[in-house]
């Protein structure tokens, strides 16, 4: 499984990245690719917190996937 990267503009400019499969994961930037760098680090940030507590993480053959 990848995580996949939602990417889309806000009406007041802003880029707006999302990963569905982490629920909560939610990144704004002021250009495209900040959002989408915001959004995977914090997806790591998540994963990593889910090990560190002994919980359950999707097993993972790449990364991410950007989309739109």
């Amino acid at each position: 499984m990848n995580l996949t990267v939602e990417v889309e503009q806000e009406e007041d400019g802003r880029w707006l990245a999302e990963v569905p499969e982490i629920p909560g994961v939610l990144a704004y930037g002021r250009t495209r690719q900040e959002a989408i760098s915001r959004a995977q680090a914090l997806s790591l940030r998540v994963l990593a917190d889910r090990l560190e507590h002994g919980e359950s993480v999707p097993e993972l053959s790449g990364v991410f996937s950007v989309v739109a």
